[in-house]
């Protein structure tokens, strides 16, 4: 028999030449799936983190790299970026591959149990379990839909601020009435090296989905005539030479105002998609996977979903619910990968074991 299996998993191996070998493959490289890293790597689990994102961070890096975050145990304030740095940090012994700017396509299991993985980038792998830890998908930002607008996107025509210093001394126009579109218009308008020449916040209407404080400090800086703000929608836009120098605005009162810019900010949020996560036969309850609460499986024996992209009944979509989740789903891999080694729950403060992992010495207590 044990000739037989062997075979069988030659027989794989060929059919799937120059795979990568792992144990484990995260699927998604936010805080959760780095901290999936870590977990992992306490019960000394390899895994490879691959993310469509250029870069490590998800959601924090992509929405908000300079906001605070309050709710983090033990971390009373931390930016998205700072956040993102930690867990690298903290995941530095474990030395987990990444495989970024790149989707998984295809998840295919196979007869020895592992599963066939392969991304847009042709990179593939045999891997023993699977970690989604996508968020709620890869996202896609939700786009001003004026005609001909589209060729300034990335110059003149932004859905996300990655470098805030670009925008100073220019006269913008910020669009939305989000906490994104408030955040960014105050930003621009305050004392410091990233002041805008002028902001001209637009909004449908007249009513936010913001903070209240935000709110009032926007109304207070235009009674100021610091900022400006129009209620209307963009409708067109005006070129000169090939350069957008200005959007036509259309009021409730139906009248379109010519408002003069150099960059247009808009923060309409940003739509998530599965993508290929949802055509893997997994049960999914409206774009969620369902998975259970004590390992935090899917469907599928062997693939595991933590984070916000899963659900299950009194599920909260908090980054530290993300982080149990992770703890628990690497106990339930546990068995894939070490299937004749009973795992036994250590403590980083006292396991001479897990100091070595992590490269740290053992305290002496007396």
């Amino acid at each position: 028999m044990d000739l037989q299996v062997n075979q069988e998993i030659k027989e794989t191996a060929l059919a799937h030449e120059g795979a990568i070998e792992t144990d484990a493959v995260i699927v998604g490289a936010g805080p959760v799936g780095l901290f999936q890293v870590f977990e992992l790597g306490l019960l000394e689990i390899k895994a490879h983190i691959i993310d469509s994102l250029a870069y490590p961070g998800g959601q924090c890096i992509e929405l908000y790299p300079d906001k605070p975050i309050y709710d983090i145990p033990a971390v009373p304030v931390c930016t998205g970026k700072e956040l993102t740095d930690n867990l690298m940090k903290q995941i530095e012994p474990f030395g987990a591959t990444f495989h970024l700017n790149q989707e998984v396509t295809t998840v295919e299991g196979l007869d020895d149990g592992r599963f066939f993985v392969a991304t847009s980038k042709g990179t593939t792998f045999l891997t023993k379990t699977i970690f989604i830890a996508g968020g709620v998908g890869s996202f896609q930002p939700r786009t001003l839909k004026v005609d001909g607008i589209e060729k300034y996107d990335g110059t003149q025509l932004h859905y996300r601020v990655r470098n805030p210093e670009q925008f100073a001394g220019k006269n913008l126009v910020v669009v939305g009435g989000g906490d994104s579109a408030l955040d960014w218009a105050l930003n621009f308008v305050g004392d410091g090296p990233n002041k805008a020449e002028s902001v001209i916040l637009v909004h449908r209407r007249d009513g936010f989905r913001a903070a209240p404080a935000n709110v009032a400090k926007m109304k207070e800086l235009c009674d100021n005539y610091e900022m400006q703000f129009i209620v209307g929608q963009v409708t067109d836009i005006v070129e000169d030479g090939g350069v957008l120098n200005s959007v036509k605005v259309t009021g409730g009162d139906g009248v379109t105002r010519v408002v003069p810019c150099d960059q247009v900010l808009v923060f309409f949020g940003l739509s998530p998609k599965l993508g290929p996560i949802a055509e893997w036969g997994l049960n999914i309850d409206r774009k969620q996977i369902v998975v259970d609460t004590e390992k935090f499986q899917t469907s599928t024996p062997g693939i595991f979903a933590v984070g916000d992209v899963n659900v299950y009944p009194g599920k909260k979509k908090l980054i530290l619910s993300g982080f149990h989740e992770a703890a628990l789903a690497a106990f339930g891999a546990a068995p894939y990968i070490f299937p004749d080694k009973r795992i036994h729950l250590q403590y980083t403060t006292t396991s001479p074991k897990l100091h070595k992992v992590l490269g740290v010495e053992s305290p002496v207590f007396d």
